[in-house]
């Protein structure tokens, strides 16, 4: 049989202090075993949340790229059509199919009043082909209505710096002023 020896001294004081291993030590080891579980239970959740979190947001960014490259292609496309319309050649084909010349020599005026340089007028055009918005879409409803023509007739002819002209000749038009429809692209 065993039996515990006698411990004499500072062994003895020691022995008093410690608490004996009795049922009592096996009680108080179950809570710490119960919260050690919940605790590694809890952080793989814990993980398992953040880890589809972080994925959810991986998608989000990659939808967010995809939508950023649409939107920056379509950008450079408008940029090149901006580009083409805002060419000189363009800009100068669109002027005169809209009936616009070049301008002449310019003049300065000095603070004095002085004329610097010598003024000379546009050159004379055809009156452009320029039809109201209103002209350009067609009423189905009134049938009995007309169609616009495409031909619009001068006003009369540019106003001349010489006092001779006779207002019969001033009001019949040339044939150099009728106006000939220019195709507009894309129309």
């Amino acid at each position: 049989m065993s039996r515990k020896p006698e411990l004499k001294g500072r062994a003895a004081r020691l022995a008093r202090l410690l608490p004996t291993g009795g049922p009592r030590g096996q009680a108080a080891r179950a809570p710490f075993v119960l919260l050690v579980v919940v605790l590694l239970g809890g952080g793989l959740i814990g993980l398992l949340v953040l880890n589809s979190a972080l994925s959810e947001g991986s998608f989000q960014l990659d939808d967010l790229k995809q939508q950023t490259k649409e939107l920056t292609d379509e950008e450079q496309a408008l940029q090149r059509d901006i580009d083409a319309y805002s060419a000189p050649r363009a800009l100068q084909r669109r002027a005169r199919e809209l009936g616009m010349v070049p301008g002449g020599d310019p003049a300065f005026l000095d603070p004095d009043g002085t004329v610097k340089g010598s003024p000379s007028p546009a050159p004379a055009a055809a009156t452009p082909l320029v039809l109201a918005p209103e002209a350009l879409t067609a009423t189905s409803g009134d049938a009995s209505a007309a169609a616009p023509s495409p031909y619009t007739e001068p006003a009369g002819p540019a106003p001349t710096s010489t006092p001779a002209a006779t207002p019969s000749t001033a009001a019949t038009p040339t044939p150099a002023a009728t106006p000939t429809p220019t195709p507009t692209p894309g129309r």
